[in-house]
């Protein structure tokens, strides 16, 4: 299953990333809100995934993020795809000099193979809107999200680690 290190939006970004959220679900359609809400699902920047990840790597993860405080600009929306018959709904995060580099700390500092999409130079920052948007609910995908603020400038102070074999989430940073 899957092993990741998660970068968190603040508080206003956040909130506006799980209002997005709502209205696609409010209108009926694929969303990453979660039908029960949980503690551990929050709206976030995959930094790397992959299968597993070396005990040892996993403890030299937190110096990476001392006095972690970086800017983000979460901007367009934009789809992944399509695979297996669906996209995927994403906010772009502007790439920035930062941003970049710390994920490329980050592959560096876990040896196991990520993901493909998580080697260096093949990553593409993102938050998730929605999952397995099939072809004929991207319009309305669209639509549900018209309103919704073209960028949004935040801050990231805060990484967490996520193992999907036991549903937990945990702070890397302080």
């Amino acid at each position: 299953m899957t092993q990741s290190v998660e970068l968190l939006l603040d508080e206003a970004a956040d909130a506006e990333i799980r209002a997005q959220w709502a209205r696609l679900g409010d209108a009926g359609l694929p969303t990453s809100r979660r039908s029960t809400p949980s503690p551990s699902h929050a709206p976030h920047i995959t930094l790397w995934a992959g299968d597993t990840i070396d005990p040892e790597d996993d403890a030299a993860l937190p110096r990476l993020f001392t006095d972690l405080d970086l800017e983000l600009a979460v901007g367009s929306v934009m789809l992944f795809g399509p695979r297996r018959g669906s996209y995927v709904l994403v906010r772009a995060v502007v790439g920035s000099a930062a941003l970049l580099d710390l994920q490329q700390q980050v592959v560096r500092t876990l040896r196991t193979p990520a993901y493909p999409g998580f080697a260096a130079g093949r990553w593409s920052p993102h938050v998730t809107l929605a999952r397995r948007v099939v072809g004929d609910k991207v319009a309305p995908s669209l639509a549900a999200l018209a309103g919704s603020p073209p960028e949004l400038l935040g801050r990231a102070r805060e990484v967490r680690r996520w193992d999907s074999d036991t549903k937990r989430a945990w702070p890397l940073t302080g």
